[in-house]
């Protein structure tokens, strides 16, 4: 190991792990991937890259296969039950023309694997989950189920439930913020549907509908609602999903009678509280492990992506003095994601309202928003800050 090319250990194979993997591995610097599952899969459901994770994605080359292997997004709407809208549509085209990327919508399996190819599969050690670390002078011992590994910087990137957190910071377990999602991923066809890049998000009293098309015929639909932590399906989730929505808009209903039962992933809604310590001697905290957040402004996977193009460009500055780049990597990303954390912690919780005055409120105020308001409001988000 040398100043200029120092050993970098990074713990989760996620979005955020491989994005940072692939932006070293571009520089040629020394890193390895540990993931604690026993191999890659490609589960999962869909996501969306909002602009700012696309303009992030552009700076370390990955933005042209990612955009190819999903589907563009033109609007974003917020709609009643019935598909009536609930104010002015966020118009991304005209973002994405401005700022200068589009926001993409894709199948997670799709963007894992272009994430791992860009990061080089070599790199990525299966069955090894990082469990902690010792730190040491200039340097820290990572501790994996493989085995022990030396390097000169330890990232987490090990998700809600990080490894490299509880050690680091140690504050007990994720929040539960109260309601549940179900997630699927079927196709057009087998729905009786054609999309445009139209997405959008019916608000009712307590629940939740998304509807997403992304790229190759598919559709990515999601569902909220409020239930009890921990409570899981009594086998098929579909008949209960199609009770609970019920006389909602098409293709809802459609949505979920096409999906095949396995392929509907339910996860509780958890997030932290934020914190302003993220690194401490060579270990670092990024994506999901630093600021895990509730999915209500699609930011999650776009908050870890521009951690991990920041921290690449804080390491690229000053190679030899890790220390001087994670505190630089710190001072750039959290006041950003923090706030993120608290906006869409703030929004999940009026979109689950379930009192018909508060909800018949809500919508009112929705639908008096001026388009001017909701475009300037998204763009702080949208656009990607400078590092």
């Amino acid at each position: 190991m040398t100043a200029s090319s120092p050993r970098i250990v990074i713990a989760g194979a996620g979005i955020g792990g491989l994005t940072l993997a692939a932006a070293l591995a571009r520089r040629g610097a020394d890193v390895t991937v540990c993931e604690r599952a026993a191999a890659i899969t490609t589960a999962g459901a869909g996501i969306t890259l909002q602009i700012n994770a696309m303009l992030a994605l552009a700076r370390v080359g990955l933005a042209a296969p990612i955009a190819a292997a999903g589907a563009p997004l033109a609007t974003l709407a917020l709609v009643s039950p019935r598909g009536v809208a609930l104010g002015p549509a966020l118009d991304l085209a005209a973002m994405s023309a401005e700022l200068g990327a589009p926001a993409i919508a894709i199948h997670r399996a799709r963007l894992h694997a272009a994430l791992l190819d860009a990061a080089g599969r070599a790199r990525v050690r299966t069955d090894a989950g990082v469990t902690g670390y010792a730190a040491r002078e200039g340097g820290v011992t990572v501790h994996t189920t493989a085995g022990d590994l030396e390097a000169d910087l330890l990232v987490g990137a090990d998700g809600l439930h990080s490894a490299v957190r509880a050690q680091l910071v140690g504050d007990g377990a994720p929040r539960y913020a109260g309601y549940t999602s179900w997630r699927g991923v079927t196709t057009e066809a087998a729905a009786g549907v054609v999309l445009d890049a139209r997405t959008t998000e019916a608000w009712g009293r307590g629940a939740r509908f998304g509807v997403v098309g992304i790229g190759g015929g598919e559709v990515y639909w999601f569902a909220v609602a409020d239930a009890p932590a921990g409570e899981q399906d009594d086998g098929d989730p579909r008949p209960a999903l199609a009770a609970r929505f019920a006389g909602w808009h098409p293709p809802i209903e459609a949505l979920i009678a096409a999906t095949p039962a396995e392929r509907i992933v339910r996860t509780d809604i958890r997030d932290r509280a934020p914190i302003t310590t993220w690194a401490r001697d060579r270990v670092v905290l990024l994506g999901d492990a630093a600021h895990p957040m509730t999915p209500n402004l699609g930011q999650g996977g776009g908050q870890a992506i521009e951690d991990a193009v920041a921290l690449d460009a804080c390491l690229a500055e000053a190679p030899g003095a890790i220390p001087d780049a994670l505190a630089r990597y710190q001072h750039l990303r959290v006041a950003r994601a923090n706030r993120i954390v608290r906006d869409s912690r703030r929004m999940g919780a009026v979109g689950q309202w379930r009192n018909p005055v508060a909800c018949w409120l809500r919508d009112l105020a929705l639908r008096a928003t001026p388009r001017g308001t909701v475009q300037r409001a998204a763009r702080k988000v949208q656009a990607l800050p400078a590092f």
